[in-house]
């Protein structure tokens, strides 16, 4: 072998490595003979002089890519022992492709010269410590790795030119198969088709991909199963927020073929580890885009609508879409004295409220909370107020203004198409009417035609983006039916709240709480789409509770007589003098104490001249009042039951002193009368 000079005793003294590698498990089951090749390494290292006991084989990367920053259990193993100096020789099939990235091969020639390990392969041996097989081994790492670009770089080029014919055969989504002939066709399975056609069409009732998912509830889905022992048959599963965005967002079901529409993204966390990740490019980055390429289950304007639609659900992004709710302006209404959204809070389904999105209250003290119905009620009888005849022509004369206006934008894009294409004719024949011979004339005519046929299919891409960018618009006989009976439709039982605010942010852009300094009132701002804006000042809606409150003159009877009257007695005289309570029945001691809870009004105070408290007499005797309270059970001490059942005790000069003296008798209470001598029998 050549270069077999090179290993020495002391390289057999060590350790022999046999690193096989291959990148797939496809490799694995197709090439068994590299696999079997690499495995007879451990045979050749034996001829070169190691023990049998001395050559180990690290194969945990078998089926493995090479790539740089694939994690690789085995090379990780392989340069942790070349380091450690216990390795004499690393074998492998050849040496530059241990990994793709000539960085990995770098970095392991590097720490075999540290530590005075060989390379070995079919070509020879390698001491990385000499400057000549360094360089050799670092040309060669350069051209593998040159080699593997130009090999990558021609199939995706293959690739792509197939793609850009329509021809390159790719997973199709489920729903989508390819025919005999190659050809796309929806799958002639019915209950597949069935399945795809009730997604877009519950998508186009409820607007929402969570809706979709309720819409499955209980109904299987199917899945077309690509590679591992499934291959090609149809499995059936539960429908998942997520197949729904990726049969939403797929534009292989409008008839579309597509190519390049994700890309990989390679990244490294500070820790060194590599991740790979798909990411979607933006529609005008995709390699190719061919429409009505085949049969789709929807039209490419629907899945554009779609598109926009989800755009508008996301609200991680700032889109507030509506919602099921019953507040009418969830989403669309602000906070006008610190410009915030405000949040919407359901304490129950009947009470919603819009309280300031601001938790501290502190640059803005005005931000306000307002009961929902006070809003709602506002703004939608100023939508059906403004819908009046003569509004009604005013806006059906706008959609026509609209529909000419996307006449015109069309029209625009059409005459340039027309006259970028005049441009290209022209050039050809001017290229057509020269002679052949004549190369100095027809390089430059032939590269102003080529010039001109860019222009041509630039247009022609302009042309199609101004009329995916204009909205569908509805008809005016549409129009006519829905403003006719709009009130109707808005009080209608089977409309939803979702419904209503749907049609109310047709019309209506933002509502605005503007600051009122009278805390009974609100002021509301709308702002129309037309750019118009109104002002509302409505009553705020009063609580249940407010409302049945008891009357002013009840209120004040017990602020004056309440401090010097008991319950009772004030009960008495509040039915005596005609009031009610709040719910309209004749005033008991209870209501009375409710009220003086309310606004605070004190009682009378519960004890007689000469009488205290519980705590008071306890204070006053330097115990607890469990004593107190057993004196008052046993009979030693009097006590009577007054307002509020409180405990109101007799007191004097006589009754502190008998209490102080049964105190200091007490063998319980007072330590010091307790037996000191045992007691004689």
């Amino acid at each position: 072998m050549n270069g077999e000079h090179k290993i020495t005793s002391s390289h057999r003294d060590r350790t022999a490595l046999i690193y096989p590698r291959q990148s797939t498990m496809a490799q694995l089951r197709q090439h068994t003979e590299s696999t079997r090749s690499q495995y007879a390494l451990a045979d050749k290292a034996a001829a070169l002089g190691w023990p049998r006991t001395s050559i180990e084989v690290i194969d945990a990367d078998l089926g493995v890519s090479g790539k740089w920053g694939v994690p690789r259990e085995g090379f990780t193993e392989l340069v942790t022992r070349v380091c450690s100096g216990e390795v004499g020789a690393v074998l492998g099939i050849e040496i530059t492709r241990l990994a793709r990235s000539n960085a990995d091969v770098a970095r392991l020639a590097e720490f075999a010269r540290i530590t005075g390990t060989l390379l070995i392969d079919a070509d020879g041996v390698y001491d990385p410590a000499d400057v000549n097989d360094r360089v050799l081994l670092g040309f060669k790492g350069t051209m593998g790795e040159m080699e593997l670009h130009v090999m990558a770089q021609r199939l995706q080029a293959n690739k792509r030119a197939a793609a850009g014919r329509g021809e390159l055969r790719t997973p199709l989504p489920v729903g989508l198969v390819h025919d005999d002939a190659g050809d796309i066709v929806i799958d002639p399975d019915a209950e597949v088709q069935a399945a795809i056609r009730d997604v877009f069409a519950a998508f186009t009732a409820c607007g929402s991909a969570y809706g979709v998912v309720a819409a499955f509830a209980g109904r299987r889905f199917p899945l077309r199963a690509y590679g591992g022992a499934w291959a090609g048959q149809l499995r059936w599963g539960r429908l998942t927020h997520a197949r729904v965005l990726g049969v939403l967002k797929n534009p292989c079901y409008a008839g579309a073929y597509v190519h390049g529409r994700y890309s990989s993204r390679r990244t490294v966390d500070p820790g060194g580890t590599v991740h790979t990740a798909l990411v979607e490019r933006p529609r005008a980055e995709w390699l190719v885009l061919i429409k009505d390429h085949h049969e789709g289950y929807i039209t490419w304007a629907d899945y554009l609508a779609s598109e926009a639609r989800l755009a508008a659900n996301r609200t991680n992004a700032g889109a507030r879409p509506p919602r099921e709710g019953c507040a009418l302006c969830q989403g669309i209404i602000y906070c006008g004295s610190c410009g915030k959204p405000m949040r919407t809070s359901y304490h129950t389904d009947a009470r919603p409220s819009y309280e300031c999105s601001r938790a501290d209250r502190l640059t803005t003290p005005a931000c306000r909370s307002v009961a929902a119905a006070t809003v709602d009620d506002a703004v939608a009888g100023a939508l059906l107020d403004t819908l009046t005849p003569e509004q009604v022509a005013l806006a059906l004369a706008a959609a026509d203004e609209v529909a000419g206006r996307h006449q015109r934008v069309s029209r625009a894009a059409e005459l340039a198409v027309e006259r970028a294409r005049y441009d290209a004719d022209r050039a050809e024949r001017a290229f057509s009417q020269v002679e052949p011979e004549n190369r100095l004339v027809a390089r430059t005519l032939e590269a102003r035609w080529e010039a001109r046929l860019t222009a041509l299919t630039e247009a022609g891409q302009a042309l199609q983006d101004a009329r995916d960018a204009l909205p569908s618009l509805p008809g005016r006989a549409e129009l006519e039916k829905l403003a006719a009976d709009l009130p109707g439709l808005w009080h209608a039982p089977e409309t939803s709240s979702k419904d209503r605010k749907r049609l109310l942010r047709t019309l209506i852009a933002d509502v605005t709480l503007l600051p009122e300094p009278d805390q009974a009132k609100v002021r509301i701002g709308i702002r129309w789409h037309t750019g118009a804006t109104d002002e509302l000042r409505v009553a705020r809606a009063v609580h249940p509770g407010t409302a049945r409150r008891s009357p002013s003159p009840a209120v004040e009877m017990v602020r004056q007589l309440g401090p010097v009257t008991p319950a009772a007695e004030l009960a008495r005289q509040l039915n005596a003098a005609g009031l009610t309570t709040g719910h309209g029945r004749p005033f008991d001691a209870k209501a009375v104490q409710w009220i003086r809870h309310a606004y605070h009004i004190p009682a009378p105070a519960p004890y007689h001249d000469g009488e205290i408290s519980v705590a008071e007499a306890a204070r006053r005797l330097g115990c607890s009042t469990g004593v107190i309270y057993d004196w008052i059970q046993a009979g030693q001490l009097d006590a009577r039951r007054g307002p509020g059942n409180r405990l109101c005790i007799p007191w004097n000069d006589r009754i502190q002193a008998a209490s102080r003296e049964r105190i200091a008798a007490s063998g319980h209470l007072n330590p010091a009368a307790r037996r000191t001598r045992p007691r004689r029998r």
